[in-house]
């Protein structure tokens, strides 16, 4: 899995604007999960243990990736543009020195309501980032709709965070998101994607085909 932000201008005509440099948001949630001992897929079981737990009872990074401000040859301090891309290794780490300072080094189980905690708190975390660079994707792309889509679109925290972002300082775009139980249905996002593809006669010779698990949009 790979999260991306991608500016869209029709189909297939995109352009990947952000994306993480290590784990994907939902990597990121299946090894929470693992640590947390809930199972796997990570996505809904961090979200149903986060229900019952307070965002606020653990303090995650929300990480950032813009640089540092830097003076220029004038001497006048720089602010770089905000980063759109995404690292979560920092916020897993994060979860697993206080999975072990709450287990004293693993000597006890965690609680079922620090399990609760910890999950409210990395999932507020995981989802205010990718909450934070979209809304500076549409600041610097002025795009006239907004798409949630993949397997972290099942997210609802992530869908009503987007959904009160857009609200309040961008009320005039459309925000499309897909129903929960086709979220994490690659087979049929695959397949939307090819029959455009279709529609424009553009076929692979099947002989020439070479599975490629990495192949990217663009």
């Amino acid at each position: 899995g790979h999260t991306n932000l991608i500016y869209m201008r029709g189909h297939l005509d995109y352009q990947i604007i952000g994306e993480t440099i290590d784990d994907a948001a939902g990597e990121a949630f299946d090894k929470v999960a693992k640590l947390l001992g809930l199972g796997y897929p990570g996505g809904p079981l961090i979200s149903k243990q986060a229900e019952s737990g307070h965002t606020e009872a653990f303090s995650f990074p929300r990480v950032d990736l813009t640089a540092k401000p830097q003076r220029n040859d004038s001497g006048y301090l720089v602010t770089p543009e905000g980063s759109l891309d995404f690292s979560y290794s920092g916020l897993k780490t994060a979860v697993l020195r206080v999975v072990k300072e709450q287990t004293e080094n693993n000597e006890k189980n965690l609680s079922q309501s620090q399990i609760n905690d910890i999950a409210a708190s990395f999932e507020a975390a995981a989802t205010d980032m990718l909450t934070r660079n979209l809304e500076r994707a549409i600041v610097k792309y002025k795009p006239k709709s907004v798409l949630l889509s993949g397997g972290v679109a099942a997210n609802t925290v992530l869908r009503h965070k987007i959904a009160k972002m857009l609200e309040k300082s961008h009320p005039k775009l459309k925000y499309y998101y897909p129903e929960i139980k086709c979220c994490t249905d690659n087979a049929a996002m695959i397949a939307a994607a090819a029959h455009f593809h279709a529609l424009k006669n553009d076929y692979t010779d099947p002989e020439t085909l070479i599975p490629d698990p990495n192949l990217k949009l663009t």
